[in-house]
């Protein structure tokens, strides 16, 4: 197939998807209709009566009395509270790794920085101005913690 041919098989599957689409919205609006006004005050009374008949029916002769569902209760918030803990406990170990990857990095920078620095002109090394003197960049090179607090800012 040439070129041309493709385009215009690529522009009829999008007419053929947006058509689609239309349709599927517009079947799903009658629908969402449909199912809302299917559910009259009548019907919900009727259904949650039906519902509330077969759990008494259903439920074993009393094996889920009230300590029993504080027993669960208690079971699941206790691993709730494992779970959270454990996605914390994950957070903070890929905190750690980027703490720690920010930390080399600035190292490769200072260091990067200080073999800058030795090869830089003496001349070139204090300035004349003691005005000019305040607006220069500190020659020593930050500490890991402190490149590494710059980096995360930013």
């Amino acid at each position: 197939m040439n070129f041309d041919a493709l385009q215009r098989r690529v522009r009829r599957a999008e007419a053929v998807v947006q058509v689609r689409n239309e349709e599927t919205t517009q079947q799903w609006e009658l629908l969402n209709h449909t199912w809302r006004s299917a559910w009259t005050p009548g019907r919900i009374i009727v259904v949650g009566l039906a519902g509330g008949f077969l759990a008494g029916k259903l439920e074993p002769g009393g094996a889920f009395s009230g300590a029993r569902w504080l027993q669960m209760i208690g079971s699941v918030s206790g691993l709730v509270a494992s779970a959270q803990a454990s996605v914390a406990s994950f957070a903070a170990a890929a905190a750690g790794m980027a703490a720690s990857h920010a930390a080399d990095a600035a190292d490769e920078a200072g260091d990067a920085a200080h073999a800058a620095a030795h090869n830089a002109a003496p001349a070139s090394a204090t300035p004349a101005n003691p005005a000019t003197a305040a607006n220069t960049p500190n020659p020593v090179p930050p500490r890991a913690a402190e490149a590494a607090t710059e980096l995360s800012e930013s």
